[in-house]
């Protein structure tokens, strides 16, 4: 197993598990916003099974004043022909390593209402809910 920092050379092969988190992002979407978000630091982080992309992370240090300097994970996922073999737990282990490195006090994420595997996943892994995310479509 191998986890590292992917690349922009590495789209195609990040799109084909992060659609299956983000189901109605098309990969055009996908790469305009990927460039979009190159001014927050946005890190694509892949973890590796024999070579296949098996969970992906796409992550930013960020700093505001409720949860102070912290990273952020935007997307987590993990290919669901490999899901329940521990790889998200692995990744999660990763990223708070990752967190303290870049001396942030906290992980934060957002997860849609229904997923409640996730929920129970980040609940094992030390995650307390907090608050809840109001979004207004214009």
């Amino acid at each position: 197993m191998q986890i590292r920092e992917m690349n922009l050379k590495e789209l195609d092969v990040i799109y084909e598990v992060l659609s299956q988190l983000r189901a109605g992002l098309t990969f055009k979407e996908f790469d305009d916003l990927v460039y979009d978000m190159r001014h927050m630091d946005y890190k694509m982080i892949g973890l590796f099974e024999r070579g296949k992309l098996i969970t992906y992370a796409g992550v930013a240090v960020q700093t505001n004043f409720y949860h102070k300097r912290h990273l952020y994970v935007y997307d987590l996922v993990t290919d669901s022909a490999y899901r329940s073999q521990s790889f998200g737990k692995e990744m999660m282990e990763y990223l708070e390593v990752y967190a303290k490195t870049a001396m942030c006090e906290n992980i934060v994420l957002s997860s849609g209402l229904q997923r409640e595997k996730a929920h129970i996943f980040y609940n094992k892994s030390g995650f307390m809910k907090k608050s809840y995310v109001f979004i207004k479509s214009l």
